[in-house]
């Protein structure tokens, strides 16, 4: 039986703006007592050098952070424009769905329960500015499905430059959008919005020619797992039933598929939701799929559902008590993190929020104005550098890791024969002379002098899949070309600490064979831009399978950087 139990004497839009008054107030406060997340800071960096493109995303988080920053040096003034946003968003999915006359009680248990919606409204991640502009996107497309205009296609042209300036995703929603209406492609107004929003995306695509395409390599190639892990599709659905609603989720997704198609615009959100939920669970044969990723297809979750409740005449009766639970679930959660509990400060992810900024205090202590790197990932770096407002911690990426932005950006070259101080997470006999013990976690350091790295070469081969026998020698003909706006030398003479270029064999995430290039690598000295060719003579281990080979420079005391694309080796 539905339910509908809406108060006559509380107008629609008045309750909808107590609402929102409210979803906004509780952002601010959780903004104002977390500390930042580690992509978080990150991405303030982004905001530090503010470009077209960077390694990982396109730019428009970095512009959204920068706004705030530039108001508040703070956790709230760099998650200002999140939560902007995120009540902007509730706002546009209650004036989108005000044409099918939604209930405003069943609009409130339906958005205030869905769980992702509660950790961006107030995290900032390139998710945020993407799912914004989805919801701006089917706020204008309503009305563009109505009336052909050419207001309204330059409006929607201009939102979908910014969808793509926001994340990659955004090319799903204008996939499905168009494959659920066709007849769009007899509008010559269509095409205007293609022509627009090409010539406005323009500058990113030619920033990814500029730095060699990284974040398509990273993407489409260094990211696939080679093999199939059957927990990355097991975990994805119940994933995405969490994200919707630990309690109401599963019954979320149920009425997505039980929305009868009346119109072009409902036909639009049931492909987008299906098309969106089906291509990532694809993707999860190929690797991990993170909860989040998915965000997009919320918005026209949260309309499917609603106007389905409409179409039956209301919400079951169990639903109400059911959703009132889920929402007290979510608001317990919020305040146990709030709080800083001893169960978040230890809990996951959680923990990434607490006890930075005493973790900052200590190091800098110790450091100084020396600059400092590390090693194990880009997000502890990120956050000393945001917390001490300043470019002075590197993240050295390890061959064992990712590359990263910090490939991109010219700090690496602000530590060259500089004295720094390294912190790593595990101790190294005779190289690690202190340690740094605090609730964030423990960190083992010492001081290095003159430092000499090599982050940003990158040496490219003819193939990057390659099948060989056991104990079979091949010539790789490596290019180098000099990245940087200064002559380097791979010599070892005249220096503190010797380079190596080796050939690293990895069986997962554990290397397996290491081999060295013989002393002929330290002849090579290059100018600026300049290129070389260079013979490396791999010998095949003996033991059969599928692997990973990559070429890394290794500089005393660092462990080698990442200086290749992961190269698909298979021994049989």
């Amino acid at each position: 039986m539905a339910h509908n139990p809406v108060n006559k004497s509380l107008q629609p839009n008045k309750l909808i703006f107590y609402f929102l008054l409210g979803w906004t107030v509780l952002n601010i406060i959780q903004a104002c007592t977390l500390e930042l997340q580690g992509d978080e800071a990150y991405y303030w960096l982004y905001s530090r050098y503010l470009a077209w493109g960077y390694f990982d995303h396109p730019p428009m988080v970095a512009i959204f952070i920068s706004i705030g920053d530039s108001l508040l040096h703070n956790e709230l003034g760099l998650r200002h424009i999140t939560i902007l946003t995120s009540s902007c968003s509730v706002y546009l999915l209650w004036l989108i769905l005000k044409r099918y006359a939604i209930d405003p009680v069943a609009f409130i248990l339906v958005v205030s329960g869905i769980f992702i919606f509660h950790i961006y409204g107030f995290t900032t991640t390139p998710d945020v500015p993407l799912f914004f502009f989805t919801v701006l996107f089917y706020y204008v497309y309503q009305r563009y499905i109505q009336e052909d205009k050419i207001a309204l296609a330059l409006l929607l042209a201009i939102i979908i430059a910014c969808l793509f300036y926001s994340k990659y995703n955004a090319v799903l929603l204008v996939g499905f959008t168009i494959l659920a209406n066709v007849k769009l492609l007899r509008r010559w107004s269509f095409w205007l919005i293609v022509v627009l929003a090409v010539a406005l995306y323009l500058p990113h695509i030619l920033w990814q020619v500029q730095h060699g395409y990284p974040s398509v390599n990273y993407h489409l190639f260094e990211r696939s797992a080679r093999h199939y892990d059957f927990t990355n599709t097991f975990s994805y659905l119940p994933g995405q039933l969490l994200m919707a609603g630990p309690l109401i989720g599963w019954f979320l997704f149920y009425k997505v598929f039980t929305t009868k198609i009346k119109d072009a615009f409902i036909r639009c959100l049931v492909v987008n939701c299906a098309g969106t939920l089906v291509f990532f669970l694809i993707s999860s044969f190929k690797g991990e799929v993170q909860p989040q990723w998915t965000f997009i297809l919320f918005a026209p979750l949260v309309m499917l559902v609603l106007i389905g409740f409409k179409q039956q005449g209301g919400y079951p009766r169990w639903f109400f008590p059911l959703a009132i639970v889920n929402l007290s679930i979510l608001l317990i959660v919020r305040v146990i993190i709030i709080g800083g509990f001893s169960f978040a400060r230890t809990y996951g992810h959680l923990k990434s929020y607490y006890g930075f900024k005493e973790w900052t205090k200590e190091v800098k202590q110790i450091a100084g104005n020396s600059y400092v790197v590390m090693n194990g990932g880009f997000q502890n770096p990120s956050k000393y550098d945001y917390y001490t407002n300043s470019l002075k911690c590197f993240a050295y990426d390890t061959r064992y890791y990712r590359r990263t932005q910090f490939e991109i950006w010219p700090m690496e070259d602000s530590i060259q024969h500089k004295r720094v101080y390294y912190l790593i997470d595990q101790p190294i006999k005779g190289l690690t002379t202190d340690s740094i013990k605090i609730t964030a976690g423990n960190w083992y350091t010492c001081w290095v002098d003159d430092v000499r790295t090599y982050q940003k070469v990158n040496f490219e081969t003819t193939s990057y899949k390659i099948t060989a026998s056991p104990g079979q020698k091949i010539n790789f003909e490596l290019t180098v070309t000099n990245p940087y706006n200064r002559p380097i030398s791979f010599s070892n003479k005249g220096y503190l600490h010797k380079a190596f270029l080796e050939a690293c064999l990895f069986d997962g995430l554990i290397v397996i064979n290491t081999q060295t290039a013989p002393d002929t690598f330290n002849n090579i000295n290059l100018q600026p831009g300049e290129s070389t060719t260079y013979n490396f003579i791999f010998t095949t281990p003996l033991k059969k399978g599928n692997f990973d080979l990559l070429f890394s420079i290794r500089t005393e005391p660092f462990s080698g950087s990442k200086n290749s694309r992961i190269i698909d080796f298979t021994i049989k």
